[in-house]
Formats: C-alpha cells, structure tokens, sequence
C-alpha cells in the first residue's frame, strides 16, 4: 500500500505544482488583457452623452468608455439610436430596397452608410466587451486552477509516508 500511496502522492504533487505555476500565469494575462482593453478604449476617446440617453444608461452620462460593460451600454445605446434612425431595418435591409430602387435613391444611400457605420462601431464595441468577459473567465479559472493545485499539493503530502524521524 506504501508504494501505491507514493506514487498516488507524486502524482498529485506533480500536478498540483503544474496547476500552482498555470493559475498566476492565467492571472497576469488576464490582467494583461484587461489593461489592453482599457487602453484600446481610452484611445477611442468615446464618451457617452451628457443629455438624451435612455434612462437605463442615465449614470453613464459623460462617462468616458473604459472597460468592456461601458462597452457594451454604449453599442445598446448605439443599437437604439440605429433602430430609430433606420426604423429597424439593417445595413443588409436597406441595401437590398436601395438596389430595387435602381441603386440611385440619394437618401437610401444615406441611411445605408448611416447603418452600416452604426453596426460597424457596434460590433467592435461588442467585441471588446466579449474580449473583457474572456478576461474574467480566464482570471476565475486561474483562481480556480491555482487553489485546486494548493489542494493537491496538501493532499499529496498527505499520503506521503511518514519516516520515523519525520514528524
């Protein structure tokens, strides 16, 4: 029973010492990924406006965008603003009446550019909010991953053999 509970141990501390070592690492490029977000963003300079917005973004009035969950109030602020811009038709919607139209209607045009730009900036706002919740994911799995690994390690000592002269 001895050897197999040695071997059991120096497995489990093998890797409890890889988990140890991979959570940190997980932490810092979380981390990393984070402060990216941030600076991509602040290089934006966008900022939500001091008046006019719906009253589930009012405490974001003047706010700069700076993290993913700003992010993403500011694309469903943009959401909103193209629905009544567009009347809820989308870039691909308007492009299809602007070529039944003969492709020569000025203000479909207009509203087409006006959607396509919307859904664009829409769309790279969702992606740093999506970019910033992967953060989060990867910052709790190497929280999770480095205490599994601290309990692997004392499980390990556990089933290590006591000497005679070892306490």
């Amino acid at each position: 029973m001895d050897g197999t509970h040695r071997r059991a141990g120096t497995l489990l501390g093998t890797v409890g010492i890889a988990l140890i070592v991979a959570g940190p690492v997980m932490l810092v490029r979380a981390r990393g990924g984070r402060n990216e977000i941030r600076t991509e963003l602040a290089a934006q300079k966008i900022t939500f406006p001091d008046r006019g917005l719906p009253a589930e973004l009012e405490a974001y009035a003047g706010h700069p965008v700076e993290t993913g969950t700003e992010a993403h109030a500011y694309a469903e602020f943009i959401k909103g603003n193209l629905v009544r811009a567009t009347g809820g038709r989308t870039y691909a919607e308007i492009t299809a009446e602007l070529h039944a139209a003969g492709g020569e209607d000025e203000q479909l045009s207009r509203l087409r550019q006006t959607a396509f730009m919307g859904q664009s900036l829409r769309a790279s706002l969702m992606s740093a909010y999506q970019a910033w919740q992967i953060t989060t994911l990867v910052a709790g799995l190497g929280a999770a991953l480095t205490g599994l690994g601290v309990a692997l390690v004392a499980t390990a000592d556990a089933l290590t053999p006591r000497s005679p002269n070892r306490p």
